[in-house]
């Protein structure tokens, strides 16, 4: 098994002296298992293919020193997109008010997926205005999260309104 919160915390200090906020580390099996690093530019500037060959030639150093992944791997890097994933807890304040899928770990009131416009953060749950009302979901059970691609999440991303 590969320990991906181990590989984030060895990148992640490196990406911030360049510039860059570590999104997630995800890892794939299969034939030739595939090491997925997202990052994204801390001055809210678009990611450029330049951004995540430098990425990938800085974050292939490291793990060629550290080797925390046995045998033959493909390296990934890339942007979290404009429906990117809600991975951090802060990710819930910074993009209140768009709309987002959320699946819980557990489910509530039979209920494990969520789909609603973000209100932000109350202390350890994220609260969500949906069409059968507002809820509020403990943020430990949520399994994965992400923006949905509606016409408000573009135009802000087109006037570059996410950023940090």
């Amino acid at each position: 098994m590969i320990d991906t919160e181990r590989i984030a915390a060895m990148i992640a200090p490196s990406l911030e002296a360049m510039g860059y906020s570590l999104v997630r580390v995800s890892h794939s099996g299969g034939r030739r298992p595939t090491l997925q690093i997202m990052a994204e530019r801390r001055d809210g500037v678009g990611m450029t293919v330049g951004d995540c060959e430098e990425i990938s030639r800085h974050v292939s150093a490291l793990l060629d020193v550290e080797d925390p992944i046995a045998g033959a791997y493909t390296l990934e890097v890339s942007s979290p997109g404009i429906d990117r994933p809600l991975v951090r807890a802060e990710d819930y304040d910074r993009f209140a008010g768009f709309e987002a899928k959320l699946e819980l770990a557990h489910a509530i009131e039979g209920r494990k997926r969520f789909r609603g416009r973000i209100l932000g953060r109350e202390g350890d749950t994220v609260r969500l205005a949906t069409e059968q009302g507002e809820v509020s979901l403990p943020l430990g059970d949520v399994a994965r999260a992400k923006l949905v691609l509606t016409d408000e999440l573009l135009a802000a991303a087109q006037q570059n309104k996410l950023t940090h």
